[in-house]
């Protein structure tokens, strides 16, 4: 049988329409053309330079960020001496940093003198991070207080002598090591971590947010802290900022304790502004923060990196303004030298004693006694004590609280009595971050 004209299997059968035989599969589509795949090549190889270009530029400013910071192993070395005579953390979680503020000038601020050669604490503040993190306290510590220093190794090896004395001797005679020494004398608070900013680092950071504005009721003009500022609303700047919390005797009474409230207030409206301003989430705007922040900046070593000092910010910043509080240690003039403080009690040893135990503390404008008898206007005190009583809870082991001490030579310390245990705990006058400084 042969086969029919036009058929697959037919010899010389005419090809398809595809170029092959009617019904045969069509042959595979030619290859696309090089040069499509050369650009697909480059794009590639772009986005891989870019993306380590950026990794490469991030490391960097990574590194020039942890650069800044000195780690003070020699105030952890000093503590690691007299660990058995510090006080132990009670609440887990909760955390203490001791915020010294030297008046190291550095570069650029000669206008406010030389360095004298002995390192001073203009500054001392003990922020108390609640371990929940939803509220934090931030307490002043008068220069002038008087306060027992202990025994204090120096940079040369030699020690000092115990003494009754002015707090701001502790960190002039033997540093940070001595002044927390200090602190853990007066409080009974065990200090977690401590960091020493100089007046560059300040100034940085607050033009890094683009200032602080506040209101004045009446012209500055002092000569000492060089600042000369009209009245009324407005954002001060690096120097300005500076010149504003150091001025002292051109504003308001010329205390110290004054200048203590002032200064308070200007750190509440710093991190009203950094919050608000929405500077702790945005990495564009956090960048330049972290940097002025760990420019002339000594820690310990638990806060001596980039990452360390990140995670306590992210901790902090979703804590409301209005709980992030700021006082001064009860305090009233020494007894023996109205020039000097000393604490008034027992409102202090109960603002301590809540401290410890991670409580919260209230504060206000207008406040009350340890006693339970108003100073000025009452205002709602927040319970402390078991199941919300309002009872003061006590803590054992701690020992007696201070009374005003006797008159002492340097080389000698103040006798200590038993105060009276106050009844509820006090109101303390202090702002909030949510104040502002200028209502």
């Amino acid at each position: 049988m042969t086969d029919r004209p036009g058929s697959p299997s037919s010899p010389g059968t005419p090809a398809g329409p595809t170029g092959g035989a009617w019904g045969a599969p069509a042959p595979a589509p030619a290859p696309r053309p090089r040069r499509r795949r050369r650009w697909l090549r480059w794009v590639a190889m772009g986005m891989t330079v870019l993306t380590l270009t950026a990794a490469g530029v991030g490391w960097t400013l990574y590194q020039r960020l942890d650069s800044n910071i000195t780690t003070d192993t020699d105030t952890a070395d000093e503590l690691a001496r007299w660990e058995k005579e510090r006080p132990v953390a009670l609440v887990q979680g909760a955390q203490n940093i001791l915020i010294i503020g030297s008046d190291t000038r550095g570069a650029g601020n000669g206008a406010y003198g030389t360095d004298s050669g002995t390192q001073r604490s203009d500054t001392t503040i003990l922020l108390h991070l609640a371990a929940d993190r939803r509220s934090a306290t931030a307490v002043s510590l008068p220069r002038d207080l008087m306060a027992k220093i202990p025994s204090c190794r120096q940079s040369d090896g030699s020690r000092t002598n115990e003494r009754f004395a002015q707090f701001n001797w502790a960190y002039e005679l033997a540093g940070a090591a001595c002044t927390i020494r200090t602190v853990e004398n007066i409080t009974r608070i065990r200090v977690d971590h401590h960091v020493i900013v100089d007046f560059n680092g300040f100034k940085r950071l607050v033009d890094a947010i683009d200032g602080v504005e506040v209101c004045l009721k009446q012209p500055v003009d002092d000569q000492d802290a060089k600042l000369r500022l009209p009245a009324g609303r407005q954002v001060l700047r690096g120097e300005a900022a500076l010149g504003y919390v150091r001025a002292r005797y051109s504003l308001g009474n010329g205390s110290d304790t004054e200048r203590m409230g002032r200064q308070q207030e200007f750190l509440g409206s710093l991190f009203r502004e950094m919050q608000s301003s929405g500077v702790l989430l945005n990495p564009a705007r956090l960048y330049p923060v972290l940097d002025a922040a760990t420019s002339s900046l000594t820690t310990d070593a638990g806060l001596d990196t980039l990452r360390k000092l990140y995670d306590l910010v992210r901790t902090v910043r979703d804590i409301p303004s209005e709980r992030v509080q700021f006082l001064t240690v009860p305090r009233r003039p020494y007894v023996y030298n109205s020039a000097r403080d000393e604490l008034v009690q027992p409102d202090a040893d109960q603002l301590f004693e809540q401290l410890r135990n991670d409580r919260p503390v209230a504060v206000g404008m207008h406040v009350r006694a340890a006693d339970n008898k108003p100073r000025r206007d009452e205002e709602p005190v927040i319970p402390v004590g078991p199941e919300g009583t309002g009872e003061a809870g006590t803590t054992e082991g701690q020992p007696a609280s201070q009374a005003p001490p006797a008159p002492a030579d340097p080389g000698t310390s103040a006798p200590a009595t038993v105060s009276p245990k106050p009844t509820t705990p006090p109101t303390y006058e202090g702002t909030t971050a949510a104040r502002g400084m200028c209502g």
